[in-house]
């Protein structure tokens, strides 16, 4: 099977979270921003794989430099990350075979390793649902009554933070997310769509400093790990095996 690899990257966000004058994925981090950091992760683990990027048509912040991938395009976002995901896949319809592998990747998790990338796509192919990179629940869980008090505590036995990249077949997940669309299904993210068909993606363990940018601390905390990242891979051989960021 000769089936190709697509790469689709929500960047459509407004980051109202963030509270910052641009949206998170344009924001400052390392001397670059966080998209351009990003995508440079993921050209680094599949330099041949075709890059679709959901970008708000109104963007004005965007520059097709930071992009690294030779063969790619941009489709227009959707009011929620799955319409943007949706949209991405009908966009090079005429081009994917149903057998392809999708990978869809926040673009605010710019920390996510190249070894990781790689290992996620190599458990992927040898399985015939897909999956995604999670990791254990480590905090203890609690549950609220609506009203800012503590309901109950959740055993966290079992339970995984959900990370991205997530992947699945294209025919596959197109069909996943227009089914949820279809019956109105509230999801955040890929794995939720593909749940919903009564199918159990496989949970693939990743790093914990694979985070989202998701509040102002969180760029700080990004910030830090990419200096980590880099002073590992200058420790010397045998620790990291990936570029610097």
């Amino acid at each position: 099977m000769n089936e190709r690899l697509w790469l689709v990257v929500p960047a459509a966000g407004r980051g109202r979270r963030m509270g910052a004058a641009l949206p998170k994925q344009y924001l400052m981090l390392a001397g670059r921003p966080v998209l351009a950091h990003t995508l440079a992760r993921l050209h680094r683990a599949f330099p041949e794989a075709r890059l679709c990027l959901c970008l708000d048509p109104d963007d004005a912040h965007f520059d097709p430099a930071w992009v690294p991938f030779a063969q790619w395009g941009r489709s227009p976002g959707g009011a929620e990350r799955a319409d943007s995901v949706r949209q991405a896949l009908a966009s090079f319809a005429d081009e994917a075979e149903d057998d392809d592998w999708v990978l869809v990747h926040d673009v605010a998790r710019p920390c996510v390793r190249v070894d990781d990338l790689t290992h996620l796509y190599a458990a992927l192919r040898q399985d015939p649902v897909g999956g995604l990179l999670a990791t254990p629940a480590a905090d203890t869980m609690k549950r609220d009554d609506g009203q800012g008090r503590v309901a109950r505590t959740e055993a966290r036995v079992g339970l995984w933070q959900a990370q991205t990249p997530q992947g699945f077949r294209y025919g596959l997940l197109r069909r996943a997310l227009g089914e949820a669309a279809a019956s109105g299904l509230e999801i955040t993210d890929e794995a939720s769509a593909v749940e919903a068909m009564g199918l159990a993606p496989q949970l693939v363990p990743g790093r914990r400093d694979n985070i989202k940018i998701t509040h102002p601390e969180d760029l700080a905390l990004a910030g830090h790990i990419l200096a980590a990242q880099r002073d590992e891979l200058l420790s010397g051989p045998g620790h990291v095996h990936e570029e610097a960021p």
